[in-house]
């Protein structure tokens, strides 16, 4: 049996088991500095409120936006799990709301080098995220860098951050525009929101994903969906400079009700499809595919 037959195994076993699993979106950007992390944070308190188990996974290797949001800093990371022997329960950190968090840390980064032993035992360890998750929150690095791109390609879901600053728009198709070339992109099981961070009114925030929707439309022969806008707000500036979630710090700010009306969007149930509940496994069985 190749490697490759193992880890489909332990997917089907999993399903065998008639256990749910967790939901996984991936949130990412063409470029740094458009509110990435803190969407991802902001929308896992939201839909924590609206009863569902919520984890965070950073992934963007070298920054750590969650940890600092959460004020909580990892004992361990990714990398601890893979080599140096720590349980997936151990390197979960209880942020905000009983929020849990995954640090990457340099985990990340070794992920395309793993050993193929390596790379069964951490499928085999992730499946348990979905036992304690209802939605597993992904936070990428920004722009089109390999692993940026690979937690993207593995994700069936996808939340493109964009603003209405010209090079955030350009940038942002620039990532689509490389989704559309890879031969491991399937848009018939991806679904791709646009999230329209820092405009000022509901308009803009339209404007913004219609420019980016046509030129994807035009050029690549594909679609994004709206999921909705969050507005330049003093309340979301203070927080973010307190390094806090508006969401906590002052829940009835505009940019946090925004936040609140984007994730009951993402968790209604019409919004469901068949490619949104594979889990974590199978999230990280496409991810180190290239590795069999």
């Amino acid at each position: 049996m190749d490697q490759a037959e193992k880890l489909r195994n332990v997917v089907r076993l999993k399903k065998q088991e008639n256990k749910p699993n967790a939901r996984v979106i991936t949130i990412t950007s063409g470029k740094g500095g458009v509110g990435k992390s803190n969407v991802a944070v902001n929308l896992a308190i939201q839909i924590q409120k609206l009863g569902r188990r919520v984890l965070i996974f950073d992934a963007d290797f070298g920054l750590a936006n969650v940890e600092v949001m959460f004020g909580a800093i990892p004992q361990y990371n990714l990398g601890d799990l893979i080599y140096h022997g720590r349980n997936i329960r151990e390197i979960i950190t209880e942020g905000p709301n009983g929020i849990g968090f995954i640090s990457g840390g340099t985990g990340i980064e070794g992920l395309n080098n793993l050993a193929r032993e390596q790379v069964l035992y951490l499928v085999h360890a992730l499946r348990e995220l979905d036992q304690m998750a209802d939605v597993i929150i992904v936070d990428t690095g920004a722009g089109i860098s390999s692993h940026v791109l690979e937690f993207v390609l593995a994700s069936p879901e996808v939340i493109l951050v964009t603003t209405p600053d010209p090079s955030s728009l350009t940038d942002s198709y620039s990532l689509m525009k490389v989704l559309y070339k890879n031969p491991g992109f399937d848009p018939a099981t991806t679904r791709i929101y646009v999230l329209s961070n820092k405009v000022i009114s509901q308009a803009e925030g339209t404007g913004v994903y219609e420019k980016l929707n046509s030129v994807v439309e035009q050029f690549l022969g594909g679609e994004v969906s709206y999921i909705g806008m969050i507005p330049q707000d003093g309340a979301l500036e203070h927080s973010v400079r307190q390094q806090r979630p508006v969401s906590l710090m002052t829940p009835q700010a505009k940019s946090a009700k925004a936040f609140e009306l984007i994730a009951t969007r993402l968790i209604t149930p019409e919004k469901k499809t068949d490619t949104v509940e594979k889990g974590i496994s199978h999230f990280f069985l496409h991810f180190l595919k290239q590795n069999l």
